[in-house]
């Protein structure tokens, strides 16, 4: 099993335990919007990692943004296999074009 499968397991394990035993137990307790709230904490401190950090540091806030997508995806039952599908679907694919054959919200 690879690291993200390994991951996705994990989450799905912790989110039907205790909030008081499990930080992704406590977060899903805490809602969506919490939830959201840390993805978007967790990639502000990747960009300044970015922008301000040692490789180390960014390394470290890219896996903190990596795990909180994925308890995100999770609350939303989205499994990461439609991510990567969705990711194959545009392989092969300039990202120019891609952005500019969706459909406007």
């Amino acid at each position: 099993m690879d690291t993200f499968a390994r991951l996705e397991a994990t989450i799905a394990q912790r989110r039907a335990a205790s909030p008081d035993s499990s930080y992704v137990a406590k977060l899903n307790a805490k809602g969506l919007p919490k939830i959201c709230e840390k993805v978007g904490e967790e990639a502000t401190e990747t960009v300044i990692a970015a922008l301000t950090g040692s490789a180390a540091e960014l390394t470290g806030e890219a896996a903190d943004l990596i795990f909180h997508l994925m308890v995100l995806l999770g609350a939303k039952d989205i499994p990461l296999a439609d991510v990567l599908a969705e990711l194959d679907r545009r392989e092969g694919t300039s990202g120019l074009e891609e952005k500019a054959s969706r459909k406007p919200d």
